[in-house]
């Protein structure tokens, strides 16, 4: 998402034959990509969270829903320069590091959890812009946003949405970690 800002500069203007007019030149400011994600997260999301197990169920587009979960489901749950990632489901889904005796380099993947699972227990959650596309920004490290991060997500049921894919289009994140 580009900002844009106008500014008049009134000594540019003295400088360039105008014409006896004032100068406007707009100036576009390439934001961070942390500051214009950061909006995103919030302190507190008051709605009653549910499972994405049991959204699937009746959740269908254009619905607003309050999901729980954790980032995890995949070995990379982000998605490179989007502002996209798998939020799973804890009562499907179980990290590496909480199975006694299992040293896995990637707890987050969920290697040990069935494909059953992982097609009841995992979304899709994206950030969109005002073209209704994914935001162009990587989220992972907003707000210290990191695989295995405990969240609330509050959204939009997408219209891309479908009983074996649960896409939210987030409005809202809260970290609960």
């Amino acid at each position: 998402m580009k900002l844009t800002h106008t500014l008049t500069l009134p000594l540019l203007a003295a400088l360039i034959v105008s014409c006896g007019r004032e100068t406007t030149t707009e100036v576009r400011i390439d934001e961070p990509a942390e500051s214009s994600l950061t909006s995103f997260f919030v302190p507190s999301i008051s709605d009653e969270a549910q499972a994405i197990h049991v959204a699937r169920q009746s959740a269908k587009p254009g619905d607003t829903i309050v999901l729980k979960g954790q980032v995890m489901g995949a070995s990379e749950p982000f998605v490179d320069g989007r502002a996209a990632f798998i939020l799973g489901d804890r009562e499907k889904l179980t990290p590496c590091n909480e199975r006694p005796g299992d040293s896995c380099k990637t707890p987050w993947d969920n290697c040990c959890d069935t494909k059953e699972a992982f097609q009841s227990g995992t979304a899709t959650i994206q950030v969109i812009g005002d073209d209704g596309r994914v935001l162009k920004q990587g989220i992972e490290g907003v707000q210290q946003l990191q695989k295995l991060s405990k969240l609330l997500v509050r959204g939009e049921v997408a219209e891309t949405s479908t009983a074996g894919n649960l896409v939210i289009n987030a409005t809202a994140i809260q970290i609960v970690d």
